[in-house]
């Protein structure tokens, strides 16, 4: 396994999933393309709730991993 996916699995198994990301590290959790992202929060086609600060858009971890559940098919 690769570092950056042993920082992204110890970011999400993380207690603290309550921490925010910038659009790059929320599009690696989910895993989707950053473009895919920018994609749905301007069409609205995926709500994945998200901050806008100034310019700064943030994610939180939480959030990330719950709409990735909901996506689960069984």
């Amino acid at each position: 396994m690769s570092e950056k996916n042993l920082t992204l699995s110890k970011i999400i198994e993380s207690s603290e999933n309550t921490e925010e990301v910038d659009p790059v590290v929320a599009a690696q959790i989910i895993g989707v393309k950053i473009n895919t992202l920018a994609s749905w929060r301007c069409t609205k086609k995926e709500t994945i709730p998200f901050y806008k600060i100034g310019s700064k858009v943030r994610y939180k971890i939480s959030d990330l991993i719950a709409w990735k559940e909901s996506k689960r098919v069984s």
